[in-house]
């Protein structure tokens, strides 16, 4: 995969993240800052590492299967992986200006 190739994936990649929206909230997990990192290899197998706003989120099954579904239609894309990890702890902060508009935090 040449350096464009995978520039153009992980730009697919973030579109297809912000297509993906938890149903309590009116804002999609990329904007949110929920997803901490997207790591795609040279065989097209995509990593993610993401968090929920909370460790007991109900919604954390909708999400990950829904971002898995969408993720896994991207032309290009070997495999899917997407882990949920805590570490660091999610807060406001992590959010784009435009999602903190959006509920109100600015």
């Amino acid at each position: 995969m040449t350096p464009q190739q995978h520039l153009e994936l992980e730009e697919k990649v973030v579109a297809m993240l912000r297509t993906v929206y938890d149903p309590e909230v009116p804002v999609d997990i990329y904007s949110l800052g929920l997803v901490y990192k997207i790591d795609i290899d040279d065989e097209g197998n995509l990593n993610i590492d993401m968090t929920m706003t909370a460790p007991n989120c109900p919604m954390a099954d909708f999400i990950v299967d829904d971002a898995r579904y969408k993720l896994e239609s991207i032309e290009g894309l070997k495999s899917v992986t997407i882990n949920i990890v805590f570490e660091p702890e999610w807060t406001k902060d992590m959010m784009s200006e435009e999602a903190k508009l959006e509920l109100g935090f600015l």
